[in-house]
């Protein structure tokens, strides 16, 4: 009911913005969160993009801060035409219906996109400046770290986990921190994959950004870790290991303050690596369970995939990759196989 509520309440604000021009409304696409998004099509063909952010679960105040400051740095993130706070409803330029992932699905030249995502990225950084955006601090981080015991491993494969287990990981998630913090700070998108760009005809060359009212200051890596270790799409690493160099490149001639020995800055990559991905099993665990969301499940495998990797190349991890090897049996018996 109150979806439908929200919708006359939509059409009656175009209505009031646009008077006597008809247009229709049609589902664009939703996240995880409570947002969605709806294509407004004018009888003239003009499309509109309307943002629906229910208060008091969602609060468009943080994605319209970040949309200035990605625009002022270069990035061709959406237009703002009308907004109404209170409501949450904004108004926005249409980007069009092509992430990225469909491109791709198609046929799309890879390279080409991959390039134009690392060169808005670099825009992006180089527009950093500390107290913009929250902090990726300590807590933030260890926040997004317990998601896995508290939802990967105490809901979904509900392994036994007692206390030396939970030392065990506690252990390794300190020396996770420790690199995680020791990067340099730059502005983090903090989902900067293929589902959150998009191809737009209409300014060829550079992506639509979005999805970014989550963005935060903090390690230079986790965005490159977004792109090219993508829960959706898989690439070769030998692959991944061209782009990673040419971003590293790329910054280091845009003054971007990166490792100045490319195997550091590998290493800061593969840990921060580490720390999203176990993140990002714990929030697929918890869209699940508590939100009812199964869509997120068939990516469990691709991303569990990275972890055990990482974890592999370094001694370090081992306390992580024994609790992976333990949850073999389970994950096959579920059907989401390391």
């Amino acid at each position: 009911m109150e979806r439908v509520e929200r919708i006359e309440q939509i059409q009656e604000w175009l209505a009031a913005l646009h008077p006597g021009r008809p247009f229709s409304l049609a589902p664009a696409s939703a996240d995880a969160s409570f947002r969605r998004y709806l294509r407004v099509t004018f009888d003239d063909g003009a499309t509109r993009i309307v943002m629906d952010a229910p208060p008091p679960h969602e609060d468009v105040r943080p994605w319209l801060h970040v949309q200035e400051l990605f625009r002022a740095a270069g990035a061709h993130a959406p237009d703002v035409l009308a907004q109404d706070i209170e409501r949450g409803f904004l108004l926005l330029s249409d980007l069009g219906s092509t992430t990225y992932l469909a491109a791709l699905g198609t046929g799309a030249d890879a390279e080409a996109l991959y390039r134009a995502a690392i060169d808005t990225l670099i825009r992006i950084q180089r527009a950093s400046r500390p107290g913009a955006l929250p902090a990726y601090d300590r807590t933030l981080l260890k926040r997004e770290l317990d998601l896995f015991p508290d939802w990967y491993l105490g809901k979904h494969v509900t392994i036994p986990f007692g206390d030396s287990e939970r030392n065990a990981l506690e252990a390794v998630f300190e020396k996770i921190l420790a690199v995680n913090l020791a990067e340099p700070a730059v502005y983090v998108h903090r989902d900067y994959h293929s589902r959150n760009l998009m191809v737009d005809v209409e300014k060829p060359g550079a992506p639509g950004v979005i999805d970014f009212q989550d963005a935060v200051y903090g390690p230079l890596s986790y965005d490159l870790v977004s792109l090219f270790k993508d829960a959706y799409v898989e690439w070769e690493e030998e692959r991944t290991l061209d782009w990673l160099a040419r971003y590293w490149e790329t910054a280091r001639k845009a003054g971007l303050p990166v490792r100045a020995d490319f195997g550091e800055f590998f290493r800061d990559y593969e840990w921060m690596g580490v720390q999203r991905h176990v993140k990002v099993l714990g929030i697929f665990a918890r869209l699940f369970h508590r939100d009812g969301k199964d869509g997120y499940l068939k990516d469990m495998p691709l991303v569990a995939k990275y972890l055990r990797a990482t974890c592999a190349r370094y001694g370090e991890l081992t306390p992580l990759l024994r609790l992976l090897d333990k949850l073999e049996n389970r994950q096959a018996q579920t059907g989401y196989t390391f």
